[in-house]
């Protein structure tokens, strides 16, 4: 039994490599895809520190989800553990704000940052110092130049204790003594 192979002319063959390297999916690298849209309350604390930000020229601050992780783990303790007193923030590598109000409506998130940035009166920029008899340190921290990251959360604390709690974090930290927030 003979066997026929057809014979390809060298431009049939060229146009068949060719149209079989063609046919091949091209290797793409996958389109960078968005991050998830942030819940509202992420949102609106972001917005709002980012807005006092703003009002000094200071580069915006970014979403952390490790940052809400870890204050959500800590507020949730506080409630759950401590009687939803202050959280010492001394030892935590992050700079922190935190604001306990004595009723268990919860406190918008804005609101909390609003309470903050009213320390905003009683600093003095020109030698980075407060007013006499006064706090700003959780105002500088909400501006703080070199922060880039944050996170927040809240808890709710009912039964002998009506109240809420918010902490948010910040990375790197701020407060840095002499060195001026922005």
């Amino acid at each position: 039994m003979l066997h026929y192979f057809p014979l390809f002319s060298l431009a049939t063959l060229s146009l068949l490599l060719v149209s079989s390297t063609a046919a091949r999916p091209v290797a793409t690298t996958p389109e960078p895809t968005a991050p998830p849209p942030l819940p509202p309350a992420a949102k609106e604390f972001l917005e709002s520190h980012n807005k006092a930000r703003a009002e000094v020229g200071v580069e915006p601050l970014q979403w952390s989800e490790k940052l809400a992780k870890d204050t959500s783990l800590l507020v949730r303790y506080q409630r759950n553990k401590m009687g939803c007193d202050f959280a010492n923030l001394t030892a935590s590598k992050y700079g922190g704000n935190q604001l306990w109000a004595g009723s268990a409506a919860a406190v918008t998130p804005s609101k909390a940052v609003e309470e903050w940035v009213k320390e905003k009166e009683f600093y003095i920029h020109v030698n980075n110092t407060c007013v006499v008899n006064h706090e700003c340190g959780v105002y500088t921290q909400v501006v703080w130049k070199k922060s880039a990251q944050l996170g927040c959360s809240q808890a709710t604390c009912t039964g002998k204790k009506e109240a809420s709690l918010t902490i948010c974090f910040y990375d790197p930290p701020g407060n840095v003594i002499g060195e001026s927030p922005f």
